[in-house]
């Protein structure tokens, strides 16, 4: 088959599911232009619905209302509703996901207080388990956690965190998705074995929240971190989230207990007492601008089932190694993102031996992934915006710089 006919053929098959796929009309929710963004799993697109609510807070709520807004306009309660609008998305019941802060900063909450919980259990329990192959900062939070606590940590690969866990294991922290590589781990399996093991586990949600099926209540997760700057499109720097199962609320120590979590915040009591509920894991005063800007953001995910998105998220994935496959001379790249559906998140990621000028050059050429040193090309595919077309172009646009770098 020539190429010619060869793209004409791929090029119509990414037409025909274009055509029917059930979120195309999301897209006209997002700003978009001719670039191919496959970077979403880095920073999301922003929807349209977000400069007009940020200048209405920025010149009404501010500018008018000053003051007044942090009760007329909502602003004290924005970190409960905004988590509660995260909670739909990752599986969780109203009154668990509380939004505010950074993903480290959260972290560092829900592996503190973890270990707090679990070491009322049993003092024996001085062991953090950590997948060895997290997001550094992950780590390194727990390096602190541990010492804050006095526990060790034992880092172990993620897949080998069920046969790990034991006795002196007082929280396992674990990322849902590897954010190198695109493998989605087992949460459900995982969360059963930390628990039989009569620890506590904290699962780290960057790249899956958005992109599939969290299902936090159902699977019986502990606590769970995640940003909202990736799948959830929130803006560069929006607060991250904070989830703490019901049944462990009531025992939820904050290392960081900010007048914001106190239970009468305008008492101004020296004396600590925690609020109830989900705002236990507040801490200072909540960043409204970057706050409401996720809300207006999490618009966009209103009627859309996750598992929509999930479907369509392993097509485009399934459909541009297909591509790449095709297109790309054999030996040039190597996927190393799971071809298996149950281990596969929302990337791919491509080792490259000419990984960091290939990119550079597709950027150029108007095809947007991302490069991880040291030779590894990382393409994001976000379903609520990102089609079938783009996906056959990336691939092609792909083949022609690596037939031209190296």
């Amino acid at each position: 088959m020539s190429d010619a006919t060869l793209s004409t053929e791929l090029t119509g098959e990414a037409a025909a599911l274009d055509a029917a796929d059930e979120l195309r009309d999301r897209r006209d929710a997002f700003t978009l232009d001719d670039i191919v963004y496959l970077d979403g799993n880095s920073l999301g697109a922003l929807p349209r619905a977000v400069p007009d609510r940020l200048a209405d807070v920025v010149a009404r709520e501010w500018g008018q209302l000053r003051i007044r807004s942090w009760e007329e306009s909502g602003w004290w309660t924005a970190p409960e509703r905004i988590g509660d609008r995260v909670g739909r998305i990752v599986g969780a019941a109203p009154g668990q996901v509380v939004v505010g802060d950074s993903t480290s900063v959260n972290v560092f909450k829900a592996v503190v207080a973890a270990v707090r919980i679990a070491q009322e259990r049993g003092a024996h329990r001085d062991q953090i388990v950590v997948d060895e192959a997290t997001f550094p900062t992950d780590g390194y939070i727990a390096e602190s956690a541990a010492r804050m606590t006095g526990c060790t940590v034992r880092p172990v690969a993620a897949g080998d965190v069920p046969n790990a866990v034991g006795a002196r294991t007082a929280v396992a922290l674990v990322n849902h998705v590897d954010y190198r590589t695109g493998r989605l781990h087992d949460l459900p399996g995982t969360t059963a074995a930390v628990h039989a093991a009569g620890a506590l586990v904290v699962w780290d949600l960057c790249h899956s929240a958005g992109a599939l099926p969290v299902g936090l209540d159902a699977h019986g997760v502990d606590l769970a971190v995640g940003c909202t700057y990736k799948y959830l499109n929130g803006g560069p720097g929006s607060p991250a989230y904070l989830y703490v199962a019901h049944e462990h609320q009531p025992r939820f120590d904050s290392p960081l207990p900010g007048w914001n979590s106190h239970a009468d915040p305008f008492g101004m009591d020296p004396g600590y007492t925690p609020a109830d509920g989900a705002a236990r894991g507040r801490v200072g005063t909540p960043d409204i601008l970057s706050m409401l800007a996720l809300e207006a953001a999490l618009e966009v995910w209103d009627d859309v089932p996750v598992e929509a998105v999930r479907a369509k998220s392993l097509a485009l994935t399934d459909f541009f190694l297909r591509c790449v496959q095709r297109y790309v001379p054999a030996g040039r790249v190597e996927s190393v993102t799971p071809a298996a559906h149950a281990e596969r998140g929302s990337q791919v990621a491509l080792r490259c031996a000419d990984a960091g000028p290939a990119m550079a050059e597709l950027v150029r050429r108007g095809v947007v992934g991302d490069f991880r040193r040291p030779d590894v090309l990382r393409f994001g595919f976000t379903p609520l915006y990102t089609g079938f077309a783009e996906v056959e172009r990336a691939a092609r646009v792909l083949a022609d710089v690596l037939g031209e770098v190296g």
